[in-house]
């Protein structure tokens, strides 16, 4: 394995194009060592056959995405809520990754109050928490693009994210930095710090921001270089507080799910040691 692909992880959304099975198989040609896996897809294939998959090929998962949506109001929402992240994290455990990324969730239908989600939030996390940490699995809280708020994530900066996760040991619940949705925030450096300073920075996300945006937005993260982030500035500040975890590049893109899978796993490897190591 080149020394530069050492802290790469590739998540599985990348290239969802590719199965399970590709995706190991291309990794170990390349050289890639590291991936982040979506709960969907492992579900599909079975989570014990994909741990034993991974496990055998010699591949450390990162991350598993994703819990969270945790936002409802309803007794039986919040119920429902909490018993698909219990099982996220049994998979978490199963995949043998020791971090959780949680979209939060955005508001339910006809509410208007964003500090009541997040607080039922904390709520699910002080449950959840604690089960998390028995099974060996940490919680890393994603905040969002504000462009997200309505529909997906009350939690749009890592200020809020810390706000939450300082609640909870650190063991149970910390952030995951992604650059597509903090690059434009003058305040996610000092964040960065903070977060760092606590031992909350559980996982490492790299996306480009290009425009025009799609209809949707949800899948707008361009390839690593096409677009207006420094990732190695990103990477300088996530270092400087204390992070030497692995790397992970997660992309929602139509255009490059269009293409050969392991073509654009590749790419990804080469856009990786241009922009990020080198």
């Amino acid at each position: 394995m080149s020394t530069d692909l050492e802290r790469f992880s590739i998540n599985q959304m990348t290239v969802k194009q590719l199965s399970l099975p590709e995706l190991v198989d291309t990794c170990l040609e390349l050289g890639v060592r590291g991936v982040g896996l979506w709960r969907e897809p492992v579900q599909a294939y079975g989570v014990e056959a994909a741990a034993r998959l991974v496990r055998d090929a010699g591949l450390t998962v990162t991350t598993l995405c994703r819990g969270g949506f945790l936002t409802a109001i309803d007794p039986a929402g919040r119920a429902e809520a909490l018993d698909d992240n219990r099982a996220a994290i049994d998979e978490a455990a199963t995949l043998g990754t020791d971090t959780l990324v949680l979209v939060s969730g955005g508001l339910p239908a006809g509410s208007k109050d964003l500090r009541g989600a997040r607080e039922r939030i904390a709520d699910a996390l002080g449950v959840l928490g604690p089960y998390a940490a028995e099974r060996g699995v940490r919680l890393a809280i994603e905040p969002l693009h504000p462009m997200y708020a309505a529909d997906r994530c009350v939690v749009s900066t890592l200020a809020q994210a810390l706000d939450l996760a300082e609640r909870f040991p650190a063991n149970q619940v910390g952030v995951t930095v992604d650059t597509y949705h903090i690059w434009w925030d003058d305040n996610a450096p000092e964040q960065i710090a903070r977060a760092g300073a606590g031992g909350r920075i559980h996982t490492f996300q790299l996306a480009d921001w290009t425009t025009p945006l799609p209809e949707g937005v949800l899948n707008g993260r361009g390839q690593i270089g096409d677009g207006s982030i420094d990732m190695r500035e990103w990477k300088r500040y996530v270092e400087a507080a204390g992070y030497t975890g692995a790397i992970e590049v997660e992309l929602f893109n139509e255009e490059l799910w269009a293409r050969d899978g392991r073509e654009v796993l590749a790419e990804t490897a080469e856009r990786f040691v241009a922009h990020v190591i080198q």
